[in-house]
């Protein structure tokens, strides 16, 4: 009885995926173009471009490894609680 239950919900899971370009619904139109940016129809962001992270939103890693331990500044926040 569990193995059915896993493959019906394997099977409903795999039934999300996107199968089509974003586009918005019938009737409605994508938001308007950001303050500044050049107006009409033909200037309006595209689903893609509405998706695209910002650097600030998704910044890159550091993966600088620290070859030794190195001892800390004294933090001047690093206070006891009262």
């Amino acid at each position: 009885m569990r193995p059915l239950i896993a493959i019906a919900a394997l099977v409903a899971l795999s039934a999300c995926g996107a199968k089509a370009p974003l586009a918005p619904p019938e009737g409605a139109s994508l938001p308007v173009s950001p303050h500044g940016a050049p107006t009409g129809e033909e200037n309006a962001p595209t689903a893609e471009q509405l998706l695209e992270l910002e650097a600030l939103a998704a910044p890159e890693r550091s993966v600088e490894l620290r070859r030794r331990s190195e001892d800390r500044e004294d933090d001047p926040f690093d206070l006891p609680p009262e």
